[in-house]
């Protein structure tokens, strides 16, 4: 017999005489101090094993610097809950943000997946409340993307627009898709969608002067308000889904498909229609240590059809979970269409002999392209880079949450620092 189970057998036998208030075998008392210990392995145990219905909640403290938001502070939380039994129901996770930045805009986010009992249905939600302001930089990535071609805008030449354009803006966002279990790991399911963008204003917009700034001139081109639209849609949803924990997987892969038609008869100011086409996959180089692996994702968000709002055009950043395009501000590369790539190495730094989990860090690099169809300028015809290193601290043992520092840099000296609860992807 393996000796580990005759160890095993010792110690559950010896446990047992224990609670009974016998001696053990040196006929030793049962003492205050061995109740203690015994009492602080439980205690130990129940900690590190997930319960049912129980909820994992994980506040931080918001005190970053964002190239998009300036200086922020606020708080976050990220929620984790399993509806039904651990080991036939995926965990549920859901971030909630309240922030506020010294640019004055003030930022509310909740965020989730939810799987019900046995993972028959799966419910994802996006939703936000901002009022803010952001620079915008113009569409596609290369040189001569960002400027709209003479003759379609009033610019003659890239030289007469700065690097951004600043902008103010507040949006309701609520997303909220319900997908249903077909077959094991694989959803179908319908989605409805809604942004309204309002009050909007540009600040370097100065028409009297002869000064436009490309928002004006795509939504002047494209027959928008530009101090105001609506895109209101449903989504034909299919995932495919096997991670094993959806807040910091360790194996598993992820697919996702989405369909949406945004309708003039739901709300829209115009019709139109988007794909999104999204993968990811975890691959472990450790037997012995999990969470040594590396990490894949990558999207497509395609404009299949009509026009969008130059704000919702496809951008990094504005995934749901608002994590693409590390090093970059939000909305630094947009685009009528836009394709992302990102790589991830995850590892386990063992400082703590007592608490080899602790700690662990990133290493990542990532690749973003955006089309623009008014510049003539077309999906891989030039890519904005990133990178950067993270640190990881466990502060939820039970649900893998992790707490995480990143700082990335970019190319056209973009750099950005990050805090965040859970992984990235």
């Amino acid at each position: 017999m393996n000796i580990k189970y005759i160890f095993s057998l010792v110690v559950m036998l010896g446990l047992f005489s224990l609670t009974h208030g016998q001696t053990i075998q040196n006929n030793q008392e049962v003492t205050p101090e061995i109740e203690k210990e015994r009492a602080e392995q439980d205690e130990k145990k129940d900690k590190s094993e997930v319960k049912e219905g129980k909820l994992y909640l994980a506040p931080i403290p918001i005190l970053v610097s964002n190239p998009a938001f300036g200086f922020m502070y606020g708080g976050a939380a990220s929620g984790s809950i399993f509806l039904g039994d651990p080991s036939t129901t995926k965990m549920s996770n859901a971030m909630i943000t309240a922030a506020h930045t010294s640019k004055k805009q003030t930022l509310f986010t909740l965020k989730s997946t939810v799987y019900t009992n046995e993972n028959n249905w799966m419910l994802q939600g996006d939703y936000r409340l901002f009022f803010s302001s952001q620079p915008t930089y113009g569409l596609g990535t290369g040189s001569g993307s960002n400027t709209l071609t003479p003759g379609v805008s009033p610019f003659e030449s890239e030289d007469e627009l700065g690097d951004e354009e600043p902008m103010e803006f507040d949006l309701i966002r609520f997303y909220q898709t319900a997908l249903y279990q077909v077959k094991p790991s694989f959803y179908l399911g319908i989605g409805a969608h809604y942004d309204r963008y309002s009050n909007i204003n540009d600040l370097a917009l100065d028409k009297e002067n002869g000064n436009y700034t490309h928002h004006y001139t795509y939504s002047m081109k494209h027959g928008f308000d530009p101090t105001g639209y609506t895109i209101a849609g449903v989504s034909a949803n299919a995932i495919y889904d096997t991670r094993d924990n959806i807040a910091n997987p360790y194996t598993g892969r992820f697919a996702n498909i989405q369909y949406k038609y945004n309708a003039e008869f739901l709300g829209s100011d115009q019709s139109s229609s988007t794909l999104w086409l999204e993968y990811r996959d975890y691959f472990s180089l450790s037997d012995e240590v999990p969470r040594n692996l590396i990490a894949v994702w990558t999207y497509a968000n395609l404009t299949t059809s009509g026009t969008l709002p130059y704000m919702a055009l496809p951008s990094v950043g504005w995934d749901q979970m608002g994590r693409s395009g590390r090093a970059f501000a939000q909305g630094r590369w947009r685009g009528d269409d836009l394709f992302y790539a990102e790589a991830e190495y995850r590892f386990r730094l063992p400082i703590l002999a007592k608490n080899p989990d602790l700690f662990g860090g990133v290493v990542f690099a990532n690749a973003s392209s955006a089309s623009a169809n008014d510049a003539n300028v077309d999906l891989f015809d030039s890519w904005a880079l990133g990178a950067g290193v993270g640190l990881r601290i466990q502060i939820q043992k039970a649900t893998r949450t992790n707490f995480g520092i990143d700082y990335g840099v970019g190319t056209n000296g973009a750099k950005a620092l990050y805090l965040n609860l859970t992984e990235y992807f």
